[in-house]
């Protein structure tokens, strides 16, 4: 088609005459067919190329500022719709590795993110208030539950030297402060 037929016909399609359209999609298909098919994209990503093209088309048909170049329009949007499916084709990985298929992803859904921030501050205001009853016990329960939490655990004996305690009264009374804890967890329905 020469240029001056393709300014016509796009200013008569403007208008509405749907004759003047249909002339324009047979007469420039080959063109945009050619641009897509230069990108070798596959069967489906190809016609879906060609229909974006002549949607966008239709779309800014009364903002065409060159009605005879609306070729080069095609053209060039064309190559961009190409080149934008054949950037999104980068990210994706076809394979058929059963072990690729079936791994967990990594990237964490806003549903998960969500689920995971409000377990992170539950547990936040478990250790709260974990900390608030613990503040709560006697002096000696205090004392003693804090030396046997040390990095590396100290041995009875060790507890024994550092808090005056016989080494057969770490465990029961041990058991004892840890029950007192739980029962004031259990009071405040933290547990």
């Amino acid at each position: 088609m020469d240029r001056a037929d393709v300014g016509a016909l796009v200013q008569s399609a403007v208008d509405g005459d749907a004759a003047a359209w249909k002339a324009l999609v047979e007469g420039l298909s080959p063109l945009v067919w050619s641009v897509v098919r230069a990108h070798r994209l596959g069967d489906a990503d190809a016609h879906e190329v060609y229909q974006t093209v002549w949607f966008r088309f239709a779309q800014h048909l009364g903002r065409i500022r060159e009605p005879e170049k609306a070729g080069s329009w095609l053209a060039s949007t064309a190559r961009h719709e190409c080149l934008k499916v054949i950037k999104a084709m980068r990210r994706l990985t076809v394979t058929n590795d059963p072990q690729l298929l079936d791994r967990v992803s990594e990237d964490r859904t806003p549903e998960q993110s969500i689920l995971d921030s409000e377990e992170a501050a539950a547990e936040s205001e478990r250790i709260r208030w974990m900390w608030q009853e613990f503040e709560k016990l006697g002096e000696r329960c205090r004392q003693l539950l804090r030396v046997l939490m040390a990095s590396p655990p100290p041995s009875y004996h060790e507890v024994s030297a550092a808090l005056g305690i016989a080494v057969g009264s770490i465990g029961p009374l041990r058991q004892r402060c840890l029950r007192r804890l739980r029962a004031r967890l259990d009071a405040r329905g933290a547990l």
